[in-house]
């Protein structure tokens, strides 16, 4: 381990063979942190409160959480996560492996987050969030929960594997995205979006097959699946399983 003389550990803390915590960061008491993580500094990683039921803060190994980055305990993260900058995590959140958090996001918790996630930058995610494997949701969107705001109603959004949504779009209370869908940039969607199809505007419509939007690299070839020709950032036995789909 690496501890920065300015951190302070918990000696309750359970930190795995090959840790770095970085200066001035704080390691509460409830916390696991996997082998080979790095922490880095002003960050604060394990806060109690009485909404994680005093469960443990789990973080799988070879992640990385950058400076200022805040983690409540209660939440379970599987190998490979990854933050940017002041990152905020509420408790009860269940993440599967290498989940990327951008810089200035929020989990509101009790969200549960498939594998191989990326949220960019200023992402909102309410309470009951539901997320499938491989969804990429851009800067600025928000998935909302409170249908009649302020409530003690919450309806979490769902959304399918490998949907995309775009820029400065709010997915509205209780909206179910199917896979392989296509959210346009300032849309707002209500209600479901069905599989493989583009939707756009606000409120959003269903305006396409995402298959029909071609790639602008001069190659006409269909934009949608992504999967199909973008593999940056995924390891080789994900990326051997796409090209057989």
């Amino acid at each position: 381990m690496k501890i920065h003389g300015t951190a302070i550990v918990s000696e309750k803390a359970k930190i795995g063979r090959g840790v770095e915590i970085g200066p001035y960061t704080i390691i509460h008491d409830n916390v696991k942190i996997g082998d080979n993580t790095v922490i880095g500094s002003h960050c604060e990683i394990g806060i109690p409160n009485h909404l994680s039921d005093g469960e443990e803060l789990s973080i799988g190994k070879d992640s990385l959480i950058r400076s200022h980055s805040i983690f409540y305990e209660g939440s379970t993260f599987a190998d490979g996560l990854a933050t940017g900058h002041r990152v905020t995590v509420r408790e009860k959140t269940i993440a599967g492996k290498n989940l990327q958090i951008g810089t200035l996001s929020d989990i509101q918790g009790h969200c549960i987050i498939g594998d191989f996630v990326r949220f960019h930058s200023n992402v909102h995610i309410g309470q009951k969030s539901k997320i499938g494997d491989f969804v990429w949701i851009f800067p600025y969107v928000v998935l909302t929960n409170d249908p009649h705001p302020p409530s003690n109603t919450l309806l979490g959004v769902t959304i399918g594997n490998y949907s995309v949504v775009a820029t400065m779009s709010v997915i509205l209370p209780g909206a179910t995205i199917g896979e392989n869908v296509l959210v346009g940039a300032h849309s707002s969607i209500k209600g479901n979006a069905e599989s493989g199809c583009v939707y756009v505007g606000s409120p959003a419509k269903k305006i396409c097959l995402a298959s029909k939007i071609k790639l602008q690299d001069g190659s006409n070839e269909p934009a949608y699946p992504w999967v199909k020709h973008f593999h940056r950032g995924y390891p080789e036995e994900v990326t051997n399983e796409w090209r057989c789909m």
